[in-house]
């Protein structure tokens, strides 16, 4: 664990060193919040502020991925092999996002990359991880049932697409989770580290590594993304994050977990669903005072550090809980 320990803090200083050098850039270019006028008006203070900062958490991961791969090529070597696509899958979801940054915040294109474009996307790369892990790896299509403890051998053609779905869901769920200073950060961090534990173990090393550099990473973006908040990660960060939750859940054969310790996500996705049922069924009422739920919260007179730590706290409360389950 020593080397691990080492990697986190690689990644830590890395993504710290390069917030101070990439923010004022961000700044420079003016490449700033846009606040929706239908939001809390508390928010409205935020616009302007530097945006796209997963750019700084993806930097930060690669910079600790390198040497990763560094330590183990000389040791061993398939750890290292195994290491890099995850970072490719890594950055691919963040690239995604970037992309629909840039469109809104470099070329003012207040909608962005279409809806559709952008599930395209990550449909593309969530199939071709779902074949990775199942013929590359051979990790086969086993699934772990959590508390009860067992493993079940699930159909090919359920499989797929179910995988496909988590990775899907897991994505959006914690981009609509990004909508306070340092919340989708936190919860993020606390459910990858609690996957790293489970990763420990089962001494799954190259899980370890990059479970260790993304909390690393995620530590050192937090710095400068808590109220009030210097940088926001946009969709680059957040659907990078996403995207590494499942296909870590993924790889550890637990992606029915995250139902558990990715419950503030879930529950986030499925306030927003339930707000336009309502919405359209009864013409025009509300069920939530804003969906997603932190909104919700705000507006119900919580301060912004008071819903982050509350949700972190259950997080972690439902990842010790999980634990228990394994």
């Amino acid at each position: 664990m020593y080397f691990q320990t080492r990697i986190l803090f690689v990644s830590f200083i890395a993504t710290i060193l390069l917030s101070i050098f990439i923010i004022p850039i961000l700044r420079k270019f003016k490449i700033g919040q846009i606040e929706r006028e239908e939001g809390p008006e508390s928010h409205f203070s935020k616009k302007g502020t530097p945006t796209m900062g997963g750019i700084i958490i993806a930097l930060g991961i690669i910079i600790g991925t390198i040497g990763g791969i560094i330590y183990y090529y000389h040791s061993e070597i398939e750890v290292a092999k195994r290491i890099l696509p995850l970072l490719i899958i890594t950055i691919g979801f963040g690239a995604i996002g970037f992309i629909d940054d840039y469109k809104k915040l470099v070329l003012r294109n207040t909608k962005g990359l279409k809806p559709s474009s952008k599930m395209l996307g990550l449909l593309i790369i969530a199939v071709g991880y779902t074949f990775y892990i199942m013929k590359v790896l051979n990790l086969g299509t086993e699934t772990y049932i959590p508390f009860l403890k067992i493993y079940v051998n699930v159909s090919t053609w359920i499989y797929i697409p179910f995988a496909i779905f988590v990775i899907l869901a897991t994505t959006n769920a914690v981009n609509l989770t990004d909508g306070i200073d340092g919340l989708s950060t936190s919860v993020s961090a606390i459910i990858v580290t609690c996957l790293t534990v489970i990763a420990i173990i089962l001494d799954v090393k190259e899980i370890i590594v990059f479970g260790s550099i993304i909390v690393g990473a995620c530590l050192g973006f937090l710095i400068f993304n808590l109220n009030v908040a210097k940088v926001f990660m946009g969709d680059t960060g957040s659907l990078l994050l996403g995207g590494v939750i499942a296909a870590m859940a993924l790889y550890l054969k637990m992606p029915l977990l995250l139902l558990l310790i990715a419950a503030i996500p879930v529950v986030e996705t499925i306030s927003v669903v339930l707000q336009v049922l309502y919405f359209k069924k009864t013409g025009g009422k509300r069920l939530f005072k804003m969906a997603p739920l932190h909104h919700h919260f705000e507006l119900s007179g919580w301060n912004e550090n008071k819903v982050v730590s509350i949700f972190s706290i259950l997080t972690l409360m439902l990842c010790i809980i999980g634990l228990c389950g394994i």
